[in-house]
């Protein structure tokens, strides 16, 4: 007992060792998104609901709800650390390897090598794998139930009876309900009967043959419920496995090739085993082979089961481990091809330990009558297991990240195209774009037909800018794989940059209709509900974005936006923080947040938020833009201009910066300039407002009103709540002397942006000194002088004139002459002697108690607002 409890400790130590490194390593994607921290279920830890989902699901292509129950009790406890997921899986395979040396231990009552079969397990290279996987757990969890099935069975061997048949029925169900693997196991049990249990062998002393026909009916019988459980295992896998587009088509895998294959696989598995290098996380299928490998494989194989069975009689143990390692590869050797790889190490998780058992018992046995067995033996053993725990640390080490686990299986398989779309993604998800496309079109080179790496490679190129050539990757992966939702929704992400919205929306519907669950459809769908004007839509399908993805950043940002179409601003500003907080350098939430404050006038706030969005981005072309334009808000309108240069220089064809930049030289003087960019912008885009806009502005400085005005009419048409527009064309009419017309949409502009003082400016100057005596009103006009000198600080000398205007309308000629006076001195501190020289001259008139009376002068037009905004 005590001997037993050592090696156990041992056992435990020596896993520990080997794989403790794990608890520091993080999830990997390759299948981990699936299984833990892209799953919903799973992260919601375990509730009833979960349990149902659980029993009803084929999640991945698989119904193991067990495994969904170990993962969701991971959850529950450590969250998403990957660490805690880890450790379980090594705390399991722990227990499966004193599992292995108690059940060993029980059944054959030889200690020291059921202790070397243990060790062997517990430190195999090829084990690494299934526990350094976090979506392996199906690997350990099945087979610590499989081996207590075991121990269970040797328990009912010894003295059978239904209660202690019982349990080794529910651990078996239990185990299929981890992973269907162990349908095996019954013929396990029928292995372990005739050796070391000796429930067949018991009978052939006196050569009887009926006797034993009718005992290993019985003992085959006896295990019909186990059969009854594999068979509906094996029933219910297949159909998962059909549905979730697992199970390959003949198509790909001929039923030759899958012979070839399954003759192949056997061996290398067995050379693996003895000499465990070059072990990579993906083996791809290769659909030609040198005739000789099949061939020597056959040949292998048939003289080692040759060679077993004419030893049966002498040595049980042989044909017994060998069996078991054939036997229990059956169900992942490819007879039934599901995926794309030809072998895989974590298929090896529970049959090696047939080979195991066969090396060790017969190594055991032929040195039996040797006096010095044990010298020889004990340093063997001590050396073998020295090797494994040095390639197993080594081979750890490669499951610390994606990138890690990719680049050595390429360096394993270099033509594996899997490996190279795993790490090309792993590569693009840390922004190393030139490298991701490089082993993306690797991908591709070798494996034409496979549409995730057309996806893939389509979503690098999209963030080089490439749309063309992405789209055409896109639509490749569609043609290859039709019910793939995702390559649609990448696809429509696609249109919607480039401005087709309603394009987009056709293949989202379908994407959500393929994928209901599908998280990158729906954020799409909000982007396109937003383009098309649907801002509620945008809400409702953001909101489901993050239902099914909690913690995803870009769909707040959207949510943001939709709240900004709505003028709900403190809102909208809220959510992008919300982005921010989950993705600090998250530069379209630093972009949209800096448009929301520059709405709210706070343009120096956003300006800052718009030079936090090009640090996180420095090619981002909006953010260049919108700082331009906040920055012209600012009335820094020099500083503008470099912003807006650097726009255009990465993307010419940006209408938005041209329409900025256009608005900036406007304030500059620079109109001939100002010109030139807003009739860009209109070439490149027709409809523009802002541009129309700009134009008037410019040809206005120019002194062309005609055209000015014609510009400034239809940005109104095209956007009727334009105040700056509207503001602008009062002024253009009142210098063309339409007073009148211009009166009215002076007053439109105030009444949809109260506080824009130039406007306010100008109608009072019309209500204050304009000839036509319909159109001057005295208290008005000093309403509207009085609050626009409040906006502008009493520090801009047109709006004091103006007021002095008003006053004397209205007959408060001293207070006029005041107001004048502060004019005439704020002009002259500014260096404007003309106006200065004018104010004092109304002045004049003011002290002799007479209005004025005359159309506006043409005081500088309102600077032009930054254009589209973000």
């Amino acid at each position: 007992m005590r001997y037993r409890l050592a090696i156990a400790v041992l056992l435990v130590m020596a896993v520990a060792a080997a794989f403790w490194p794990l608890g520091g390593y993080a999830f990997v994607d390759y299948d981990d998104p699936g299984y833990v921290y892209e799953n919903l279920h799973v992260q919601a830890g375990l509730s009833w609901s979960g349990v149902a989902w659980a029993f009803t699901a084929t999640h991945q292509a698989n119904w193991h709800p067990l495994t969904w129950l170990s993962h969701m009790l991971d959850c529950q406890l450590f969250g998403l650390w990957a660490g805690g997921h880890h450790l379980v899986n090594v705390a399991l395979h722990a227990a499966n390897s004193v599992l292995i040396f108690l059940v060993l231990r029980r059944m054959t009552a030889r200690q020291w090598p059921s202790a070397v079969v243990a060790a062997l397990f517990a430190l195999h290279p090829l084990h690494v794998e299934s526990v350094a996987w976090v979506a392996e757990r199906k690997d350990v969890l099945s087979t610590f139930l499989g081996l207590l099935a075991l121990l269970s069975y040797a328990w009912y061997a010894a003295r059978p009876s239904v209660g202690r048949y019982l349990p080794v029925f529910v651990l078996l169900a239990l185990g299929l309900m981890a992973k269907p693997m162990l349908v095996t196991l019954p013929f396990v049990m029928l292995l372990l009967d005739w050796w070391p249990l000796g429930r067949l062998t018991a009978v052939q002393s006196d050569g009887c043959v009926p006797r034993l026909a009718s005992r290993f009916l019985r003992v085959v019988l006896e295990k019909a419920p186990l059969f009854v459980l594999a068979a509906a295992s094996s029933m219910v896998t297949f159909i998962a496995q059909e549905r979730g587009g697992a199970v390959v088509s003949t198509d790909f895998c001929t039923p030759s090739l899958r012979a070839v294959n399954v003759l192949v696989a056997y061996a290398v598995y067995l050379g693996k085993a003895m000499w465990p290098t070059h072990l990579a996380v993906f083996y791809p299928y290769l659909v030609q082979r040198p005739l000789w490998q099949p061939v020597a494989a056959g040949v292998l194989l048939a003289a080692i089961t040759a060679g077993v069975i004419l030893a049966a009689r002498r040595r049980p143990y042989l044909a017994v481990g060998w069996f078991w390692y054939l036997g229990t590869l059956v169900p992942v050797i490819g007879l039934v091809q599901v995926g794309k790889q030809a072998m895989a190490d974590r298929y090896t998780y529970a049959p090696l330990v047939g080979l195991f058992l066969a090396a060790v018992w017969g190594l055991a046995d032929v040195l039996a009558g040797w006096r010095h067995r044990l010298r020889v033996l004990a340093p063997l053993a001590a050396a073998v297991l020295a090797a494994c725990m040095m390639l197993t640390v080594r081979q750890v080490r490669f499951w610390s990240d994606t990138e890690a686990l990719f680049r050595h299986a390429i360096d394993v398989v270099p033509a594996s195209a899997i490996a190279h779309c795993n790490l090309g993604t792993a590569l693009m998800a840390q922004g190393r774009l030139d490298e991701a496309v490089f082993h993306l079109r690797e991908a591709v080179r070798i494996l034409p037909g496979y549409s995730m790496a057309h996806d893939s490679l389509g979503v690098a190129l999209t963030e080089q800018g490439q749309w063309d050539e992405a789209m055409r990757c896109f639509r490749t992966a569609i043609r290859l794989e039709p019910e793939r939702a995702l390559p649609r929704s990448n696809l429509a992400g696609a249109l919607l940059h480039l401005g087709r919205p309603a394009e987009a929306i056709q293949h989202l519907r379908e994407a959500v209709r393929l994928d209901p669950d599908l998280p990158d459809a729906h954020y799409n769908l909000a982007v396109a509900s937003v383009a098309e004007g649907r801002p509620q839509e945008a809400i409702a399908h953001a909101r489901e974005a993050l239902r099914l993805k909690p913690g995803w950043a870009a769909p707040y940002s959207t949510w943001g936006v939709a709240l900004m179409a709505e003028g709900r601003l403190e809102e909208a500003a809220a959510q992008f923080r919300t982005a921010l907080g989950l993705k600090p350098d998250f530069a379209e939430a630093l972009d949209n947040l800096g448009g929301c404050v520059l709405r709210q006038g706070r343009p120096d706030e956003a300006a800052a938020h718009f030079r936090e969005a090009i640090r996180a981005q420095p090619r981002f072309v909006r953010a260049y833009a919108n700082l331009g334009g906040a920055l012209h808000q600012a009335g820094r309108y020099e500083d503008a201009v470099a912003p807006l240069q650097e726009a255009l220089r990465l993307d010419p064809d940006l209408a938005a910066a041209h329409v900025n930049l256009a608005a900036v030289l406007v304030a500059l003087g620079r109109t001939r300039q100002a010109e030139a960019h807003a009739r860009e912008a209109l070439r490149r885009e027709p409809g523009l407002a802002p541009a129309h806009y700009n134009l008037g502005a410019a040809l206005a400085g120019e002194g062309r009103l005609d055209e000015a005005a014609g510009h400034l009419r239809e940005a109104v048409r095209l956007q009727p709540d334009y105040a700056e527009a509207l503001g602008h064309l009062g002024v253009c009419l009142a210098r063309q002397g339409n007073t009148r017309e211009a009166a009215g949409h002076l007053a439109e502009a105030l009444r949809r942006k109260p506080d824009m003082a130039p406007a306010m400016d100008h109608l009072a100057r019309i209500r204050a000194a304009d000839p036509d005596a319909a159109l001057r009103n005295g208290a008005e006009a000093v309403a509207l002088a009085e609050r626009a000198c409040a906006l502008t600080g009493r520090r801009d000398p047109e709006c004091l004139d103006t007021l002095a205007a008003a006053y004397a309308e209205a007959g408060r000629f001293a207070d006029a002459a005041a107001a004048a006076r502060e004019a005439s001195a704020m002009a002259a501190a500014q260096g404007r002697r003309d106006l200065a020289a004018r104010i004092n001259a109304r002045r004049r008139q003011f002290e002799a108690g007479r209005p004025l009376r005359q159309g506006p002068e043409p005081p500088p037009a309102p600077p032009p607002p930054p254009g589209n905004g973000p």
